[in-house]
């Protein structure tokens, strides 16, 4: 990914706001234009939907498809994306998705996922112990938390990262790779969940990729093309998107140095932080398109059938009819009453698999860092912080000083 101010984007008719917040032009699309077309980084245009009760609506809709692979269709890049294949559980539909989330539903449980939050505490104690008195919170915090754990969840070894980490690094940029070098990348990656899914086989253990072999609903357990499809899907999302949260909501933090030094006097405010941070900061990107099947209505109009259309989460979340001042960040906000749930995570039949595994971890990186590091600080004026240009949106370096 190239680097950039956080002024710039590659999405031109859709720019941030300063210090990395949602475009100031949503204002206006959700008063006046709930379904204007932005430009996707392939060059194609769509209707993106930005008004919260449209977003759900259409995350829950049967007309709402993950199938984007007809001929002619809008993309989101240029070349091989993670549409493109019809063994991965983001791309389906019923009744194949359906079948796919029944077998899996038991692997990420809360109670499966506990079992790993001592673990996932000690990495990001053992980071920052490692990381000294002035340190790349991205390099050095950020990443590696993620990657660690979800390389010791998969039994994958940890040698291997930097091999994985450039694949990722190719297919969430939306602009530096060609399409050949993203084919040449998807298949080494996909060569290397085999290999993987073949050592577990010859060698079980209780790694997750074991529990991935032996899931089953009724006998009904994943094919060897969803199997490996569910290996790659949690390398990739499993240390990228959570890291991305983890670098987002500490540079938010950061520039609300009283609401960090909140979270540090009182820890207990960490989980409902983390809340605000996934609506707030989530899901760093602008969405993934939906095709749909027969005409629909929302409150911007009517959607007809065969639409390609791009329901963004982040903007749904800053919906100022749903949310109180949506773009001010307030560590209390889900604090008390229950609050109007966020779609960091999506909602619906697509909800995010890895939902539970990913809040873990972003509880535990926040719970570290406010009470190892109570007196955190930049190194650096915010506002030239260098963003990346991809599909994740998120500060490339963030240096911080320990206090």
């Amino acid at each position: 990914m190239t680097e950039q101010s956080s002024t710039t984007s590659t999405w031109p008719d859709l720019p941030p706001g300063p210090y990395g917040t949602p475009s100031p032009d949503l204002s206006r699309r959700y008063a006046e234009a709930p379904m204007e077309p932005a430009t996707l980084p392939s060059g194609d245009r769509v209707p993106m939907i930005v008004r919260y009760a449209d977003v759900r609506s259409l995350l829950t809709s049967p007309a709402s498809s993950r199938n984007l692979r007809e001929p002619g269709l809008p993309r989101m890049v240029s070349g091989t994306f993670l549409d493109d294949d019809p063994a991965a559980l983001m791309n389906q539909d019923p009744p194949e998705h359906t079948r796919y989330r029944r077998i899996m539903h038991g692997t990420f449980t809360p109670r499966h996922i506990e079992r790993w939050r001592p673990r996932a505490a000690a990495i990001a104690g053992e980071l920052i112990d490692t990381a000294g008195q002035e340190f790349d919170l991205v390099a050095d915090f950020a990443l590696p938390l993620p990657a660690r754990v979800i390389c010791e969840m998969l039994g994958v070894p940890m040698d291997r990262f930097d091999e994985f980490r450039g694949w990722t690094e190719m297919f969430l940029s939306t602009s530096d790779a060609s399409a050949e070098a993203r084919g040449e990348g998807f298949a080494a990656f996909m060569a290397y969940a085999r290999e993987l899914i073949e050592q577990h086989r010859a060698e079980p253990g209780e790694d997750l990729i074991d529990l991935l072999i032996e899931a089953r609903d009724e006998g009904d357990g994943l094919s060897e093309v969803e199997l490996t499809n569910m290996v790659f899907t949690l390398i990739l999302a499993g240390h990228e998107t959570t890291a991305s949260m983890i670098i987002r909501g500490v540079f938010r933090l950061l520039c609300h140095a009283d609401q960090y030094a909140e979270l540090a006097a009182h820890p207990e405010l960490v989980d409902p932080a983390v809340e605000e941070i996934l609506r707030h900061e989530g899901p760093g990107s602008n969405g993934m398109l939906r095709r749909i099947t027969e005409e629909v209505e929302v409150s911007g109009g009517t959607i007809p059938a065969g639409t390609v259309v791009l329901p963004n989460l982040w903007a749904a979340d800053h919906d100022p009819s749903v949310f109180q001042d949506p773009l001010r960040f307030d560590v209390h906000r889900f604090t008390g009453a229950p609050s109007t749930p966020h779609l960091a995570f999506g909602h619906g039949p697509h909800y995010c698999l890895g939902a539970n595994l990913a809040r873990m971890e972003l509880q535990e990186a926040f719970h570290a860092l406010v009470t190892r590091l109570p007196g955190l600080r930049a190194q650096e004026d915010l506002s030239a912080v260098m963003w990346s240009d991809g599909f994740v949106y998120r500060p490339r370096r963030l240096l911080v000083k320990a206090g």
